[in-house]
């Protein structure tokens, strides 16, 4: 195996990625885009957090009247930090370092995610014979590369410096992914808990996770170890014992569901939610309990209440659907978020990580209230793939079109909301744009991932007909 490369001056790159965070902070109000739509949901908002703290000191329910829908556990972590005040220095300055902290952490757990996801997949590939694929793949640190991505793209940027909490919610993500590729159940099952409480949506990553911790993280098609591995038995000599219970473990290694992890991981997480409930119950007690905080967080999601422009397509939508046909609007399109995940699943099961890609890029692009914090991360985990993805059609167009609705954006909600050139339809075109381009990003990246498969198997299929001829 060859030795470990890393990106050359790796930590340097992350400290300027910190030092950049640290200096956009001291820009006067932060360049205002705290108030940007694009940063800022009615779930990310710290101006709506803060609001629903003092409503919390002032003896009132949290969640009264329409400004916070978030969790009480941010309240009670970041809601002390939004009225400390530091003389001559920026407004909410602490909660500014913890988010950049948490984009640090992010980064370091999805560096780890890498090396681990790299190390099994070059094993794999040995397993297979292909050695020269295996160095090939350990070429480029896709983990390093993949956390670099993560600290110095403008959209986690630009999350971290407009205070918003989706810094957080993607640290419960990235500490899932780890916990699940490392199959430590307990951190893992702690993770699926915070992030589902915090945002809904990554609870449909429980498919992704349950995959990881049963056959591990990802690898070629477990069709070709069962190939490879009949090749090897049936070539083995009565007196090769030894060669032939090597390649029945080989098998077994490669194909065995292990259920304990599984288990393990649903134990905790019955246990990490009972003790959220408990910690959400004693804090919302005597505002309505459990119930009035459900129908304000999960409720607010589900039922799409603010209709605030976001870089979403439902809030154009809902807008203008009528009142009649809105339950039936609702199911359909939180339905198509379901609809997609059995296919995937049954067609990506040996590649866990990046089905919980798949699905991070597919929620984030139907979710009631999204935000660019949400392409932060994923676009961050994209680079756990480079190799794999590294014949990806339309990159050129995609970066193009990512980098054109991020100018755009700002300039049609400018020409509606605040010149009155333009109306609804202007920010509603860059939305449209946006979301296609995260269509065309899902397609073309299964497609090469499958597409990569392929290769993995011809080649495999041609080393087979070899040996035999």
């Amino acid at each position: 195996m060859t030795k470990k490369k890393k990106v050359p001056f790796f930590w340097t790159w992350v400290i300027g990625s910190v030092v950049l965070r640290l200096i956009l902070l001291y820009f006067p109000k932060n360049l205002n885009l705290s108030s940007r739509p694009e940063v800022s949901t009615p779930l990310t908002s710290l101006r709506r957090l803060a609001e629903g703290y003092w409503l919390k000191q002032s003896s009132v329910s949290p969640y009264a009247g329409s400004m916070y829908h978030g969790s009480p556990l941010l309240l009670t972590l970041l809601g002390p930090l939004t009225v400390t005040r530091i003389e001559g220095q920026p407004d909410h300055l602490l909660c500014s370092l913890v988010f950049v902290i948490a984009d640090v952490v992010s980064a370091m757990l999805i560096c780890a995610v890498g090396e681990k996801l790299q190390v099994a997949y070059s094993s794999s590939l040995q397993l297979l014979g292909l050695r020269d694929l295996s160095e090939n793949s350990e070429l480029l640190p896709s983990g390093d590369f993949a956390a670099l991505v993560y600290l110095w793209n403008p959209f986690a940027i630009v999350a971290c410096v407009g205070l918003s909490t989706s810094a957080i919610e993607n640290l419960m993500v990235v500490l899932l992914l780890y916990g699940a590729c490392s199959r430590l159940a307990p951190l893992a099952a702690f993770g699926w808990v915070m992030a589902t409480h915090l945002s809904l949506y990554p609870a449909i990553l429980i498919i992704p996770v349950i995959l990881l911790l049963g056959y591990g993280p990802d690898a070629p098609p477990r069709k070709l170890f069962w190939q490879r591995n009949s090749l090897e038995v049936g070539n083995c000599t009565l007196s090769d014992s030894y060669s032939e219970e090597k390649a029945k473990n080989q098998l077994k290694v490669a194909n065995v569901f292990s259920w304990r992890p599984v288990v393990s991981f649903l134990f905790w997480t019955l246990l990490w939610s009972s003790y959220i409930l408990v910690l959400c119950s004693m804090y919302v007690q005597q505002y309505g309990g459990l119930q009035e905080l459900f129908k304000r967080t999960y409720g607010f999601i589900l039922t799409i209440q603010d209709l605030s422009p976001n870089i979403g397509v439902l809030w154009y939508f809902f807008a203008e659907v009528f009142d009649f046909f809105r339950n039936f609007f609702l199911i359909v399109f939180h339905g198509n978020v379901l609809l997609m995940l059995a296919p995937l699943a049954l067609r990506l099961n040996h590649r866990p990580c990046f089905l919980a890609f798949v699905y991070i890029v597919i929620s984030s692009m139907l979710k009631s209230y999204p935000s660019v914090g949400d392409s932060a991360l994923y676009l961050g985990l994209l680079g756990l793939f480079a190799y794999e993805l590294k014949d990806m059609q339309f990159s050129f167009f995609l970066l193009s079109g990512y980098v054109g609705v991020s100018l755009l954006s700002p300039v049609m909600h400018n020409l509606w909301i605040w010149r009155g050139t333009g109306n609804a339809n202007f920010y509603f075109a860059t939305a449209i744009a946006y979301a296609c381009f995260q269509i065309i990003l899902v397609v073309e990246s299964v497609s090469a991932m499958l597409n990569h498969d392929r290769t993995l198997t011809k080649l495999c299929t041609a080393m087979v007909q070899n040996v035999k001829s």
